[in-house]
């Protein structure tokens, strides 16, 4: 199954694509995540990467693609895998539906988790990551041991970003931007939408619900 995790920013895409792969036995695929391994690894397509970030440059869509097409080639990948943070417009969209087309696979299901803007800033504004191991928590839908500190013994801290101003700015982007994407793949009938409020738990039932 290759399946895209669909909605606004502080939805809760990244959280339950990490919960999925343990169910579906596929793998999470994060752009952001794979450039930065690219970059650290020294790779000719991390150097490529590292040009266009270092100078604050948008990375173009053919380079996305070359690192898709080798993640996807990967043992771990052929059965399928969960998009995170991809695509992002419908020109990535019509890309990706190429790349997986040479490999006789398709976009298989698009679950939309939809939020309304005042949920999404209360979950913002109440995000804590650890500084150690990198691990998110919500003082409301998952909260830490402590108000300050993580399982690891790590220190919590609140990003820079997680304000309501840069949430509504966010949202507009996202809006003017992303949203088109759902009437893309609402033409192919691949869209399942999911009610994202309440537990973490309450929301990955939901999803597999709707994948059967």
């Amino acid at each position: 199954m290759d399946l895209i995790l669909f909605g606004p920013p502080g939805a809760g895409k990244g959280t339950q694509a990490k919960r999925l792969v343990d169910i579906l036995q596929i793998p999470q695929i994060s752009t952001g995540d794979m450039m930065r391994a690219e970059r650290a690894a020294g790779s000719e397509l991390g150097k490529q990467f590292d040009d266009y970030m270092s100078k604050g440059l948008l990375v173009p869509d053919s380079l996305v693609l070359e690192l898709f097409r080798q993640r996807l080639a990967a043992e771990d990948a052929k059965n399928g895998a969960i998009f995170d943070g991809y695509p992002r417009t419908v020109a990535q969209a019509e890309a990706l539906d190429g790349l997986l087309s040479e490999a006789g696979r398709q976009v298989d299901s698009v679950v939309s988790i939809e939020v309304q803007l005042d949920e999404m800033i209360e979950r913002i504004i109440h995000r804590r990551s650890c500084q150690s191991c990198g691990q998110i928590f919500h003082l409301r839908y998952n909260p830490p041991p402590s108000q300050d500190r993580c399982e690891c013994g790590g220190q919590l801290v609140q990003r820079k970003d997680d304000t309501e101003e840069v949430v509504r700015k966010r949202y507009d982007e996202y809006l003017e931007k992303t949203a088109p994407l759902l009437d893309f793949y609402q033409k192919a009938g691949v869209v399942k939408a999911v009610d994202g409020v309440g537990s973490l738990d309450e929301i990955t039932e939901r999803i597999r619900g709707v994948l059967g």
